[in-house]
């Protein structure tokens, strides 16, 4: 039954948008991995990336292999009656909670000073830093797997064509880690872009929690917009 299903051409159709739909989801994930990783000694960014990249992974995996609990998400578990009646899922909850998180950690990194930053380098130990940056990316990877899962359950019902998907988009994005890192390192503006659209993803999520719903694609479109001209801003620079 399993070997029938990955045959069918419309199954490896499904994989293919499924594959190109995860990474374009997880462009945020890509990019608050990498500018959290950059804060790590030049020795353990590889391991970094490789370990924020498989928590990604397996958080979307688990998160497939429980959609009946994630159906329960959906169901009001708080309530409050002022002038009308509103109510939050867990699913709201987690989505104000996660973009709080995200739009709080984006502008820390985009107010804190350089000295700030070194200074709490040389306070913490190798190990406590990488470990403490871990947990971070682990937390906003449950956040942006649940908004991918649940996108990707409603193109397609078979779990196993959405875990072959999520597999495939996890080692895609691991090529583009390195090169972005990179880019982010030796262009201090496209950091501040980055940092930027992470606080507009945070926002678009605290807004979703509360039934706002705010396209992505006007998010992507902006930013995209500000790369190319950033792109040819510093060119003209350069020449």
């Amino acid at each position: 039954m399993l070997l029938s299903l990955f045959t069918s051409p419309e199954a490896w159709l499904a994989i293919i948008t499924l594959t190109l739909l995860e990474i374009v989801l997880g462009i945020d994930n890509i990019i608050f991995i990498t500018l959290l990783v950059n804060k790590l000694p030049e020795n353990l960014r590889k391991k970094g990336r490789t370990i924020g990249l498989s928590f990604a992974m397996i958080t979307r995996i688990g998160l497939l292999s429980t959609l009946s609990w994630m159906a329960s998400l959906t169901e009001p578990v708080i309530a409050f009656n002022f002038i009308y009646d509103i109510s939050f899922s867990g699913r709201d909850l987690i989505l104000i909670l996660g973009g709080g998180f995200l739009i709080y950690k984006s502008l820390t990194e985009l107010f804190i000073s350089d000295n700030s930053e070194a200074s709490s380098k040389h306070t913490s130990t190798k190990t406590h830093l990488f470990w403490m940056v871990m947990a971070q990316i682990a937390v906003i990877d449950i956040v942006f797997s649940l908004d991918s899962i649940i996108t990707a359950v409603g193109l397609v019902n078979e779990i196993p064509l959405m875990i072959c998907a999520v597999v495939l988009s996890v080692f895609i994005m691991m090529f583009a880690l390195k090169p972005i890192s990179d880019l982010l390192e030796k262009y201090p503006s496209f950091k501040i872009l980055a940092l930027c659209f992470l606080v507009l993803v945070g926002s678009a999520l605290v807004l979703e929690g509360f039934d706002i719903a705010i396209a992505k694609s006007y998010i992507y479109v902006c930013m995209g917009f500000a790369v190319v001209y950033e792109v040819f801003r510093l060119r003209s620079v350069s020449e």
